[in-house]
């Protein structure tokens, strides 16, 4: 028993005011490598114990200026954390109780004691020390974790505002314009998908290929022209809540994600329907992102809503969505990526997909975007600019510092300009420039 007892850092205050007791004590604690500090007026005992720190008290029940269970009640005030033992005697059963009742003790040996029960009991009280040290470190460690994760959170909070700001002022301008132009739906969100494009972590011409499938999936469901142009903006603009967040949750797969990432990662839909909520002519648009994440069997999100609970613009946007991440992932545009892409969409029929969209979008032929125009605008990078184009859009890098405004009329410097710093750029940009 005497090789379990840890060693070295373990304090333990002894206090009887039998001498002989106490040297024996020490002999028998200091063997097996326990340092101990004794006293043998409880008084003194008291003073050493607001002094210094101990893992476990050993005190006699009987003696003259004060008995054990009137010092250990004195001493939980000075220190409670401290295991508490008792050495009583036979006759001493009240007092013993009183020790219990009062100074809160965690056993008694009676005495004469044995070496190895008085050890057993000893390293007991250690096991429980350590326990009870390691939880208040936990503790300590949960506090500090929480606390940075409020910070964090608080940082991400400042940053999702901060961006999303950003769209909200160019929303706002709309709803200051007359009720024609706030109702021209290609202009709103021309000037939202140059957020989107002007993200280098974002790409513009998935955003493209997915809105092309919204359009051919909605057209031949045979939707109402309205329908159709609305479910093509959402694809559009499907990952615009993606601008409010870091990077890092979007720049890979999500099955690369931690599973906090990925709960962070799939409020993007939410934040999307913040931001556009100040633009109430895009509402519908605004409904069919926020449920993109909804599955046909009910186990989606974020309301968990099923088969035709789900919009049909968001379940149309589901499929196309997840068909272009695929052919990404699978890192061509080849067509056998295609069939590929579309095998795997396959898969989760009726559980994932509505089984008639996804029956209509395996008769379809797919392309990828060939024609760069979002709306009113032409896609060009720096090398295809010409003298006399007009920018549609301010062009702005990733941090938001304006390079040229809106309406700028390019011409051989601006151009040369562009093009060099598009030549230290990984991806090139996508100018939105005036039909």
């Amino acid at each position: 028993m005497a090789e379990q007892i840890s060693k070295q850092h373990i304090q333990v205050l002894c206090i009887d005011d039998d001498e002989i007791v106490l040297r024996t004590l020490l002999r028998l604690l200091s063997a097996n490598n326990i340092t101990v500090k004794a006293c043998s007026d409880p008084k003194d005992g008291l003073k050493t114990l607001a002094n210094y720190s101990f893992d476990v008290i050993i005190c006699d029940m009987r003696m003259p200026s004060m008995n054990g269970a009137e010092f250990f009640a004195q001493a939980l005030t000075i220190a409670p954390e401290p295991q508490r033992i008792l050495l009583t005697g036979y006759s001493d059963i009240e007092n013993t109780i009183a020790a219990v009742n009062i100074g809160k003790i965690h056993t008694y040996i009676q005495k004469p004691w044995q070496n190895e029960l008085l050890l057993s009991n000893i390293n007991d009280a250690i096991e429980k020390t350590s326990l009870k040290r390691q939880n208040q470190q936990l503790e300590q460690k949960i506090k500090a974790q929480n606390s940075q994760l409020k910070e964090l959170n608080n940082n991400l909070e400042q940053m999702v505002e901060k961006r999303t700001q950003q769209i909200r002022k160019v929303l706002k301008q709309l709803e200051t314009v007359n009720e024609r132009e706030k109702h021209e739906h290609r202009a709103t969100f021309e000037i939202l998908y140059n957020f989107i494009n002007a993200n280098p972590y974002l790409d513009g011409t998935q955003a493209q290929n997915i809105a092309a499938t919204c359009k051919q999936l909605a057209t031949r469901l045979g939707l109402d022209n309205q329908l159709i142009e609305m479910t093509e903006m959402a694809g559009y603009l499907s990952q615009i809540g993606l601008l409010a967040m870091e990077p890092e949750l979007y720049k890979k797969p999500t099955k690369e994600l931690t599973e906090t990432q990925r709960k962070l990662f799939y409020t993007h839909p939410s934040t999307a329907q913040l931001m556009l909520m100040p633009a109430p002519h895009l509402s519908d648009v605004s409904e069919a992102i926020f449920y993109q994440f909804e599955h046909y069997n009910g186990t989606g999100k974020p309301k968990g809503l099923k088969g035709n609970e789900i919009p049909k613009a968001a379940m149309i946007l589901a499929v196309a969505r997840d068909f272009w991440q695929a052919v990404a992932q699978l890192s061509s545009s080849e067509s056998s990526n295609f069939e590929r892409a579309r095998d795997q969409l396959q898969l989760y029929s009726g559980t994932y997909y509505h089984p008639k969209i996804l029956e209509i979008f395996n008769s379809l032929e797919i392309n990828c975007a060939s024609v760069q125009n979002v709306g009113t605008m032409k896609i060009l990078s720096a090398q295809n600019l010409k003298n006399g184009m007009v920018l549609g859009h301010a062009l702005r890098n990733y941090d938001g510092i304006l390079l040229l405004p809106k309406g700028h009329v390019f011409g051989p410097k601006s151009i040369n300009k562009l093009q060099q710093l598009e030549s230290k750029k990984p991806n090139p940009f996508r100018i939105m420039i005036k039909n």
